[in-house]
């Protein structure tokens, strides 16, 4: 089975100190907000089960909060926030690339086609929106493009 982490992620998976993109997507495909205090008071088996618990359905995803949020209570005694969830969000869409994402890619002048931005895998284009956001440090930025095979 194939690292569900990305290689410029190394320096911290093995401890899972950061919330590593898979398990960032996650939150975002189920609407919950967790912070990285609420992440650092998990045990690395705790972590490690939210990397593998699947995601990946709409049903998948219901489940994923709920046991999310039973973890968050269990730690903190209060449930995380909840976010809107995108029926048809940005990165699942292969016929226009996220204004943001192409603002980026022209600011460290690497060239980005819809046709490239539609054979990345669906958490790739997750982890270039999340890369792109001007209040991300964005030091992960040209590695991610340069791991996915864009540079």
């Amino acid at each position: 089975m194939a690292s569900p982490y990305f290689g410029f992620e190394q320096d911290f998976v093995g401890s899972l100190r950061c919330i590593p993109m898979v398990v960032r997507h996650h939150l975002d495909t189920c609407g919950i907000k967790l912070k990285l205090e609420h992440w650092n008071r998990f045990s690395q088996a705790e972590r490690q089960s939210l990397v593998d618990w699947p995601c990946a359905t709409h049903a998948d995803a219901q489940a994923y909060g709920d046991r999310l949020q039973q973890m968050i209570v269990a730690q903190t005694g209060d449930a995380a926030k909840t976010l809107d969830v995108s029926p048809a969000p940005p990165w699942q869409q292969l016929d226009s690339i996220p204004e943001a994402v192409v603002a980026k890619f022209a600011q460290q002048q690497v060239p980005l086609t819809v046709a490239q931005w539609a054979a990345l895998s669906e958490l790739q284009r997750f982890a270039l929106i999340k890369l792109s956001r001007p209040s991300h440090e964005n030091q992960n930025f040209l590695p991610a493009v340069k791991e996915f095979g864009l540079l």
